[in-house]
């Protein structure tokens, strides 16, 4: 039997090899966006660019490949020896970025890292009862009940190095609550094809080629020059001056001049987000308003004239430029247990809006603050500007306050927020994800970790658990649908639109675009 040494030798001959073999066509990527990474720990912010751009260093015990299939990961396989115990096989000679090799320690402790305070990656181990080390190359991991999607929610905790975060204080995630960094924060040790190389946050990112990478590495980027670019102008004048490679996303006012230009080319593609609309369902006097000693918003007829105040076409057609979807529901088609019956808005009603206002006792509207990022997604300003100008017009003032993603995630896992825009894409493309995620009572091992207006109904709690356990699809399917219809007649959230992605990059740039809006580099060519 091979050493460990002498398998991480082999691996870095071969690895060497094979960077031999393409050296001659190495090539530095130079990619903006219109926001920066907010950390280099992977289980600091459920985002997803945090989780697509720390996803190049980190690996997951399962990925998905270029058509969004469950694939195998830092796990070879996995197979299950009783109804809650999942078991994962991982992947021999493996090593992190300085070279230790991958074992179920380190598998065991990331898990746990996640599960952890701090960590804002618990919806996703929520159901997660126990971690045990079987052998050095197999973890079991047991539920608190039947859970048949475990193997798609691995794909979204990387995982670290126990020894390394031991050495450096970062046994814990960084807490984007309390703006508590450590080492993670700014220095990583991944399994990953690239490795950090430089780290300036908001400023500049570099990454480089990982030679010991255990798999395949299908385009030739060797070096990532990652540059934060607010500025849609700015963003695109780069791209033109050949001053980056590739940005994303591009403005939807210069889609139709990047195409027109000979040396650069747009690629667009559905998109799995859906974005909408929470609200303060908990507080008993709402947080910026005028209303003391109320909540406006636990009433469910404010919740529905909000609703029916939006002009979610004009939206659309002007706001979005046709580039959106308008939706009922807080799934994209696409998703497993997507209900295309449910998927109605409410219409389009300033009049019944005001009567629904004066109904719950506010015929002159009210006053409250509004959150929004104004650099995570598409016209996300200007959607929040256009729903505050709609309110308006029935009586609802909305103070809105827009800010960088930066400061703007802390104060939502804070939940010092009472009115606020989201987007959500489920990392397991499964209706259970948002059902849990968004949509659950708020608990204490991540249940509802997202669901910051603390929206609480029982039957949805229930049929989310029920959701969670259930294997006959059919039946599934049928606890999916009652649980949306709850939360829709409820109006627990305020479902807006899925937006359409839109890269723009030099013409010699070959890539694969993924629903998700996750860019893996390995997957990137420039001729």
């Amino acid at each position: 039997m091979k050493t460990t040494r002498t398998m991480l030798a082999s691996t870095l001959i071969a690895a060497a090899a094979a960077m031999a073999c393409i050296g001659a066509h190495a090539a530095t990527l130079r990619v903006a966006n219109q926001g920066d990474a907010t950390s280099m720990d992977p289980h600091s912010l459920n985002e997803s660019f945090q989780l697509s751009f720390t996803g190049n260093i980190y690996e997951a015990l399962t990925a998905r490949d270029k058509n969004l299939k469950l694939v195998p990961g830092l796990a070879t396989g996995w197979s299950q020896p009783s109804p809650t115990v999942w078991r994962f096989a991982l992947r021999k000679g493996v090593a992190f970025h300085d070279g230790a090799p991958l074992t179920a320690d380190d598998v065991v402790f990331s898990l746990r890292r996640a599960a952890g305070e701090g960590s804002d990656m618990r919806s996703y181990t929520a159901s997660i009862k126990d971690v045990r080390k079987v052998d050095d190359h197999t973890v079991d991991v047991e539920t608190n009940a039947p859970f048949p999607i475990l193997p798609n929610l691995m794909a979204q905790i990387y995982i670290l190095n126990k020894a390394w975060c031991e050495q450096n204080k970062a046994t814990t995630p960084v807490d984007r609550r309390k703006g508590i960094e450590n080492a993670a924060s700014f220095r990583t040790n991944g399994t990953g094809p690239y490795r950090l190389k430089e780290r300036q946050p908001t400023t500049r990112t570099v990454l480089v080629r990982n030679p010991a990478y255990w798999g395949a590495v299908e385009g030739n980027v060797d070096e990532v020059v990652f540059t934060p670019i607010g500025s849609d102008a700015t963003r695109v004048a780069a791209l033109l001056s050949g001053e980056i490679d590739l940005m994303e996303p591009v403005p939807l006012q210069d889609v139709d001049r990047l195409k027109a230009n000979a040396n650069v080319r747009v690629m667009q593609g559905p998109e799995l987000r859906t974005i909408f609309l929470g609200m303060d369902q908990k507080r008993d006097e709402l947080l910026s308003s005028n209303v003391k000693g109320k909540n406006p918003l636990k009433d469910v007829r404010v919740r529905r004239a909000i609703y029916q105040a939006i002009d979610i076409e004009t939206i659309r057609n002007v706001v979005m430029r046709g580039a959106a979807t308008p939706t009922g529901l807080l799934v994209a088609p696409g998703i497993r247990g997507f209900v295309p019956e449910l998927n109605k808005r409410l219409p389009y009603d300033p009049a019944a809006a005001k009567a629904l206002l004066a109904e719950a006792g506010y015929p002159g509207g009210f006053e409250l603050g509004m959150n929004c990022p104004n650099d995570r997604y598409v016209n996300d300003a200007e959607i929040c500007q256009a729903v505050a100008a709609n309110l308006a017009r029935v009586g609802i003032k909305a103070n809105l306050q827009v800010e960088s993603k930066a400061t703007y995630f802390p104060k939502l896992m804070r939940r010092d927020v009472g009115f606020y825009m989201l987007g959500w894409a489920p990392g397991t493309y499964d209706s259970h994800n948002p059902l849990n995620g968004l949509m659950s009572t708020p608990g204490d091992k991540g249940v509802g970790n997202f669901n910051i207006g603390s929206y609480s109904n029982a039957r949805v709690d229930e049929l989310t658990r029920l959701v969670q356990s259930e294997t006959d699809q059919a039946k599934r399917n049928a606890l999916i649908a009652e649980a949306f219809k709850v939360h829709q007649d409820e109006v627990g959230h305020i479902p807006l639109h899925q937006q359409a992605l839109a890269w723009g990059m030099k013409k010699n740039i070959e890539l694969v675009q993924l629903a998700d809006n996750y860019m893996p580099f390995r997957w990137i060519t420039v001729k």
